[in-house]
């Protein structure tokens, strides 16, 4: 009778060894992918800072031929600072979805200014013409494509985290431990969602 006893509580203390390392797999998984989608927002806030030091340049070179044009000047100068500061507030806390959608409308409203401001020097042959406006935008279209591709690289990590996240069991172990949903970086403005076109 005793060593039923023993064997049955062999069996229970078995169960719950499993049990306790299943769910520390559950955990370490969600660990790991949450910090993959940290680090690839890093490469993100990469490009995003390239871009921003890019764009006092481009705006200085652009003021010397764009007097009349101080209105879609100052456009670009203020939508940079707010994406600078928005930028700043999303990497202080990666997994707070509304940090990442204002940093997705900062970025949206920033990428429209430069819109309008590209299409404006259209109109400035001279401006085209200069050499040091011509490697900014070359840099800045670079800059773009690189954005483009961290941002899916990005979605894609938060893609796999949120689909782990919320499969049976896991979803038990996520919500008990405080791994929220994160949010994909996605430009909502139909119009916005190119990168500005550069045509020098």
């Amino acid at each position: 009778m005793g060593s039923i006893i023993v064997i049955a509580l062999l069996v229970v203390l078995g169960v719950l060894v499993f049990l306790g390392l299943f769910l520390v797999g559950i955990y370490n998984t969600l660990v790991g992918l949450r910090n993959r989608f940290k680090n690839a927002f890093s490469q993100v806030d990469v490009q995003l800072k390239r871009r921003h030091d890019l764009i006092p340049n481009l705006v200085e070179t652009a003021k010397g031929y764009m007097a009349h044009e101080s209105g879609t000047l100052t456009a670009v100068v203020e939508a940079r600072a707010k994406a600078t500061q928005a930028n700043v507030r999303f990497a202080g806390s990666p997994t707070d979805p509304a940090a990442m959608r204002d940093l997705a409308q900062a970025e949206s409203t920033l990428s429209g200014a430069l819109g309008r401001l590209l299409m404006v020097s259209e109109n400035y042959p001279q401006l085209k013409a200069d050499a040091t406006m011509r490697s900014l935008m070359e840099e800045l279209a670079s800059t773009e494509n690189r954005i483009a591709f961290s941002r899916q690289a990005y979605n894609d990590s938060v893609q796999e985290y949120n689909t782990s996240r919320e499969v049976f069991p896991n979803v038990f172990v996520a919500n008990s431990f405080g791994f929220l949903p994160a949010e994909f970086f996605k430009i909502e403005n139909e119009a916005e969602k190119a990168a500005p076109t550069v045509k020098f």
